[in-house]
This record gives C-alpha cells, structure tokens and sequence, in this order.
C-alpha cells in the first residue's frame, strides 16, 4: 500500500537530490529512507530510480509517481490547516432558482451566504423548474430552490414555503364582483407559463383533477412576458399573490375572484443525495429562513413596478400597424 510518508521521501529525495540530505530533512537515518523506496516501488511495482546513473536519478515513471504524489501532500496539508484556518476555504457555489425566486428573495439569499460564507464563489443562475431540475440530476449544479414538482431517489427535498396563487387581470377588464366559477373564467383567454414551469405542472394537474379545461390559452416561458401581458389586457392569469401585491395597489392588476380557489403551490431547496452534503444543506436552511415571496420596501416595489410596466407597454398593440 501506497503511504504519504513513502510519498514525502520520494519529494524530498528528488528535491534534496541524494537519500542522505532527505535523511538529514526528514530526521530520520538513510536506511530508513532506502526502506521507505523500496516498499514504494514494491507497491507500485515501478522502477523509481534510475540505478545505472550516479546519483538520485528519476525514471520517467518516477517523475510521474511524484507529480501526483505531490499533489497527495498538498491536499494533505491543506486538510492539516483547516484547524488554524481563521476563515474556512473557499469553494464554489452554482445555486438555481426560478424567475420569481429572483424577482423576490434571491438578493438576500445571496447576502446571508455571503455573510456567512465569504470565501465562497457563488453563481447564482435563473431558469425554469424542469430545466433546472434537470441540471440537478445530470450534476452540473449544486442545489435549486423550485416548485416541488418533481421528484427522484437521488435528489433530497427539503420544503421551504408554500406559495399562494390568485387569478388577475386589467383593471376594469372583468366587471362583477361576485366570484366567477371556472365556466365563467373560461371565456377569457387564459395565460400561462409553459410546460416547463413547476406552478404550471401542479396548477395543471389540479385543473385535471377537478374536471377543468380551457379553450384558449397563451403559454409563455417568461414570468415577466405573463405580467406584461395581463396588464396589457390580453387575457387572465393567476399569479403569486404576495409577489405582486404592488401591482395590484399601484392599479396595473386586478384581483379576480374565483371558486374553487387554487392550490398553495410548495417550494423546496433541492440537492443531490449521492455528495457530501453539509454544506449544500446548510445553503437549504438558509434559504428557507431568508425565504420571503413578497416584495420588501418602498424601493422594491418601484423598481418591480417600472420592469412590469415596461413589460405592459412593450406587449401592447401599437397604432397605425
């Protein structure tokens, strides 16, 4: 068996260039250190040292054996340091989230890991659920914060809100008070993200359950293409109640009421099971504490408002066309 103190004699022979001056660097005698080369080539069953030459001379496959070696005892001595590190080391973080995750908490997510992780390299990234779901599963990022649509014997779970949906659209578009029934509801047309969006997959699936179909529908990947369009008046949509409550205060949307209502739609911070997972289950933890689906402050609301606005405007019939 290979031992990094066999490791460390073949470094320090090749460094020091003779058995002896490695003996002298190690505090130990050269008998000592001729043993150490033997075992190691018996173990590899490599010729290490070039015997016909004078001297501590490495075989090509000496050369190799050390190249990797030395990279055994750096990691080994990066291990030994983590105890008198005052920060831990830095690691890299390839977090995904939704649209609407990013347009609510995704900011303060980000600054609660930096503050309590500020070494890490973070790359946050926005998709849709089942695009980032998919990433999940094929490893090339670490943990997503989605709608709990989907699930696998490989990847852990762990819930963090529920996020309530109502139906919207144009303020003055829909006349009655009284709630509609999902007969009413269906003579508008219906706008929706696609088929890769999470909420979408559970709404729909509820729809199927409780016998409910719509003739026309508009299905749109964009978050914010959808807002732009409800506000432009080109259809009804349900959309996260408390994510865009500004909207509806600043009269750019209208409530409508609907019976039944629909259902709470779960987010989960999901990750790998397969890896090493402390860290990836911290970030879990941490996501559902700063997890907050409605805008905060004044500035927030401003801000969303002029996005969604230029959103409306650019979804609008222009004149003359």
């Amino acid at each position: 068996m290979v031992t990094l103190k066999q490791l460390e004699t073949l470094h320090w022979i090749a460094q020091l260039g003779t058995f002896e001056r490695a003996a002298a660097k190690l505090n130990t005698t050269q008998s000592a250190i001729s043993k150490r080369i033997v075992e190691l080539e018996a173990s590899t069953r490599l010729a290490l040292f070039d015997r016909s030459q004078r001297g501590a001379r490495l075989t090509e496959q000496g050369e190799q054996l050390l190249s990797l070696g030395r990279d055994m005892l750096y990691m080994q001595q990066q291990i030994l340091e983590l105890k008198d590190a005052e920060q831990p080391p830095s690691r890299h973080l390839r977090l995904g989230v939704t649209e609407m995750c990013a347009l609510s908490w995704l900011p303060r997510l980000v600054s609660a890991i930096q503050d309590e992780y500020p070494t890490v390299s973070l790359e946050p990234e926005v998709d849709m659920s089942r695009n980032l779901y998919d990433r999940l599963l094929e490893d090339t990022i670490d943990i997503i914060v989605i709608p709990e649509a989907f699930s696998d014997p490989e990847i852990t779970s762990v819930r963090i809100a529920e996020v309530s949906n109502v139906w919207t659209a144009r303020p003055g578009m829909i006349k009655t008070r009284r709630a509609l029934d999902f007969g009413k509801l269906a003579e508008y047309t219906i706008l929706a993200q696609g088929s890769r969006s999470g909420s979408s997959l559970l709404i729909n699936k509820w729809l199927r359950a409780n016998g409910i179909a719509f003739q026309r529908t508009i299905s749109c990947d964009s978050l914010t293409a959808v807002i732009g369009l409800v506000t432009a008046g080109i259809g009804v949509s349900y959309l996260p109640q408390q994510c865009f409550h500004p909207l509806v205060n600043e009269n750019k949307l209208a409530i409508v009421p609907v019976k039944p209502t629909l259902p709470p739609i779960p987010y989960a911070a999901m990750y790998r099971n397969d890896r090493p997972s402390v860290f990836t289950t911290a970030i879990a933890d941490l996501a559902g504490r700063v997890c907050d689906f409605s805008f905060q402050g004044r500035d927030n609301q401003t801000e969303e408002s002029r996005k969604f606005e230029v959103a409306r405007k650019a979804s609008m019939p222009r004149e003359n066309e």
